[in-house]
């Protein structure tokens, strides 16, 4: 087996930035601003009128050619596309009134994903959709990435990138957690630099498929725990030899409580990002990995978990090392 590689962490949020009390002023929380203020919450962005999934999906790989200005002699070379949403409708660019209109199905397969190889000049790449996995979508791309590459000689490089913003109208608050819209991509590849993918892992439930939110919050603690503790034992470690859990925007208070089931030092779960982007959807493990890397609080060697939890139900989770680049 050869080793795959992540790196180039890149992200955008919804142009919108709004506090909590913004956000409930605009109806757009269930629950009081103060609640989710003692969760670790603070502001969010949000995609004003205009702003759609694929302006997002665009700016994080602004934001990738920007950061990392080698990228922009690596995207010729991406050989495959791994596109993810996590709302249904954000997979599709079209307009729907067109087709309503016209009845002719064509207007709700404007794929994003095609749209952007061409936008981009990813000429040699082709492209694949991924959705159903809610949250954990990111995750499962970096999974399936990884072995697409073992499986594939030929393939050198995956980009793997989400996008989604909630439609007009919609609460920005899901399961106790304040959402922002945004974007986030990375690069898969053979070029050993970044961090090593050393392991993955995925649990769905099924059957919790229509969980409210105090069922989902109450499966929170013992699936989250069986998957890490699951990844850590497929890897031949425990979750002691780990330096640090990069994890999605969750509930402080949760990481807390889990953080104490697992023996893991809470100071060494990094969500720097919780109190200025909220749960970004999918995109939370990277943007808070592109975070702390900026900060160089992880060092070659490190450890590190990247678990994320979603609706359907699904738990997912992924096990990287830092190299020396």
């Amino acid at each position: 087996m050869k080793d795959i590689y992540l790196n180039f962490p890149a992200f955008r949020l919804g142009s919108q930035r709004r506090t909590l009390a913004e956000a409930e002023a605009a109806n757009g929380l269930f629950s009081a601003a103060s609640a989710l203020e003692d969760a670790g919450f603070g502001t969010h962005h949000v995609c004003p009128e205009g702003e759609s999934a694929y302006d997002l999906a665009r700016g994080a790989l602004d934001d990738m050619l920007t950061t990392y200005p080698e990228t922009r002699d690596l995207l010729p070379k991406i050989d495959l596309i791994l596109y993810v949403t996590c709302l249904p409708l954000n997979g599709n660019n079209g307009d729907v009134h067109q087709f309503e209109s016209s009845r002719d199905v064509k207007h709700l397969m404007d794929f994003p994903a095609s749209r952007l190889q061409a936008d981009f000049g990813m000429d040699n790449a082709y492209v694949m959709g991924i959705n159903q996995q809610a949250c954990t979508g990111m995750l499962g791309s970096i999974r399936v990435a990884s072995a697409m590459l073992q499986a594939e000689p030929d393939m050198q490089h995956i980009l793997c990138i989400t996008a989604d913003r909630f439609p007009q109208g919609a609460a920005y608050e899901q399961a106790y957690n304040l959402i922002s819209d945004g974007g986030a991509a990375c690069i898969v590849s053979r070029e050993a630099r970044g961090y090593r993918f050393l392991g993955a892992h995925h649990i769905t439930n099924g059957a919790m498929a229509t969980a409210n939110d105090e069922e989902t919050a109450g499966f929170y603690f013992s699936y989250s725990h069986r998957m890490i503790t699951e990844l850590c034992r497929k890897a031949g470690i425990t979750p002691a030899d780990v330096q640090w859990i990069v994890p999605q925007n969750t509930n402080r208070k949760a990481w807390r409580i889990l953080s104490s089931v697992l023996r893991f030092d809470f100071q060494r779960i990094l969500m720097p990002t919780i109190g200025t982007a909220g749960h970004c959807i999918s995109g939370d493990n990277i943007i808070n990995l592109k975070t702390v890397q900026s900060e160089g609080q992880i060092q070659p060697g490190d450890k590190i978990l990247l678990p994320m939890a979603g609706f359907g139900l699904n738990w997912s989770c992924i096990l990287l090392e830092k190299v020396a680049d």
